[in-house]
């Protein structure tokens, strides 16, 4: 694998890993993020560095296979440019479901390019 893919494949996993690691010997509940500012940037902060470095990714490989890449992208591009439209259920929805999802998938590539 590319040097230059493979750490951005890096920074991602790291990006989903930091935002796993908010939620650390704590429930996982909704109620309490919604209140917690300070989560709630960090994950923001998190998902620009996951579509950013997707978009490095692409930018130098454009077939590079990652499921969601464009998605993904758009989410950081609504998060940097639309930040008055996301709201604490969009981003509960990425800590759910998407960003373990997107996880599973770079772990893989990983794997498979070692």
């Amino acid at each position: 694998m590319d040097e230059y893919i493979e750490k951005h494949l890096v920074d991602i996993l790291s990006a989903t890993l930091e935002v796993e690691s908010f939620f650390v010997g704590s429930p996982k509940r909704f109620q309490d993020f919604q209140h917690d500012m300070l989560r709630q940037r960090a994950v923001e902060r998190n998902v620009e560095i996951m579509g950013e470095a997707i978009n490095r990714i692409l930018k130098v490989n454009p077939d590079f296979q990652l499921p969601n890449a464009k998605a993904i992208i758009n989410t950081r591009n609504r998060v940097i440019h639309g930040y008055d439209s996301v709201t604490t259920e969009f981003l509960w929805s990425l800590i759910i479901k998407h960003i373990p999802a997107l996880k599973c998938d770079v772990e893989k590539i990983l794997k498979q390019g070692k």
